[in-house]
């Protein structure tokens, strides 16, 4: 039987050894081989920690980049080995046990938001890292808001200024940050233009996208239609031709870009910044942080009904090396969900 100190840092097992979980940890970059499912101490709450059972997280580019130490500049700052060795960053579990500074979670809790190593049984977060799951949200759902959520709500409310009555394109609608981008302009109060490929059309359609592009049929960049706001999640054009479909006073947000071992997509990053000043269009570069505020946003939405999590697979620990191959294969229909 275990036993949790809910006031300080300790679970220890009845023996007096300390309580092991299994965890996805990795000592080196690479492909998704070098992930291992292994048995490993389970964290200690601290005074400010929250110990939570998870029951669900997700994948996303940010677990493959430092899964593979790519682009190799980064790594001046991941480090020339992977400095923690545990991937997961969207969570959503039970409270397990609480630190004696935790005044808003109890012992038993059903939460989401995000912590550090969340594709694991168990990790710690904290009090301002997480909220309360809403009655009519599955673990799955709550599991994969994190990053996606967070990149979506403040690519278009932070970076885009969006504004109800605007024309908003949203480039990569059927991915991850792509579906709550679609759902979070809908409510509030755009008008939505998705661009996906055929086989989500329906689904980006089913969102609540005004109109659908399907990008093997049509090239936006080449249409008529001028937009107040495009969200790039994709990279796949240049910022030329981007610009060609905003209007004179229009923001282009650039969130993904297509990978690369060196520096890439940093070359369009710096294109994107050295060119804002002289031209009339806004060009910005969305880098999303975690903020307690924005889980409420996204919180609010989902108890409404607004906004859910569109999930195309889901995998058990076990098989997160086949999870983020897949999400690697660039295909995925929203979420890849991991149950824990």
């Amino acid at each position: 039987m275990d036993s949790a100190n809910n006031g300080g840092t300790e679970v220890i097992a009845a023996s007096g050894e300390k309580v092991q979980m299994q965890a996805i940890v990795y000592e080196r970059y690479g492909p998704p081989e070098v992930l291992e499912l292994r048995r490993i101490d389970r964290p200690l709450v601290g005074d400010d920690g929250v110990l939570i059972r998870v029951r669900a997280s997700s994948v996303n580019p940010y677990e493959w980049h430092f899964m593979r130490g790519e682009p190799y500049l980064a790594r001046l700052d991941m480090g020339l080995r992977p400095k923690t060795g545990r991937l997961g960053v969207d969570v959503a579990g039970t409270v397990e046990a609480i630190g004696s500074n935790v005044t808003g979670f109890q012992p038993g809790d059903e939460i989401f938001g995000t912590c550090d190593g969340a594709l694991a049984e168990f990790a710690i977060g904290s009090e301002s890292s997480l909220v309360s799951k809403p009655a009519n949200v599955t673990f799955e759902q709550a599991g994969g808001v994190g990053i996606a959520a967070f990149t979506a709500i403040q690519g278009l409310r932070d970076y885009g200024k969006v504004q109800a009555g605007q024309r908003v394109l949203i480039n990569g609608a059927a991915g991850g940050v792509g579906t709550f981008a679609v759902q979070l302009a809908k409510a509030w109060g755009a008008e939505v233009t998705g661009v996906c490929s055929t086989r989500n059309v329906e689904m980006v359609r089913s969102i609540g996208a005004d109109h659908v592009i399907d990008y093997t049929q049509d090239d936006f960049t080449s249409g008529g239609q001028r937009y107040d706001l495009l969200l790039d999640l994709i990279g796949n054009h240049s910022l030329s031709r981007c610009r060609r479909v905003l209007s004179p006073k229009g923001t282009f947000v650039m969130i993904g870009g297509q990978s690369g071992r060196w520096i890439r997509p940093m070359g369009r990053v710096f294109k994107t910044l050295i060119m804002s000043p002289f031209v009339s269009q806004k060009l910005v570069l969305c880098r999303a942080v975690w903020t307690h505020e924005d889980l409420l946003v996204i919180q609010g939405l989902m108890k409404a009904g607004q906004v859910t999590t569109v999930i195309d697979r889901t995998y058990p620990l076990s098989q997160v090396p086949e999870a983020i191959r897949y999400l690697e294969d660039g295909h995925a229909q929203g979420k890849v969900v991991v149950t824990v």
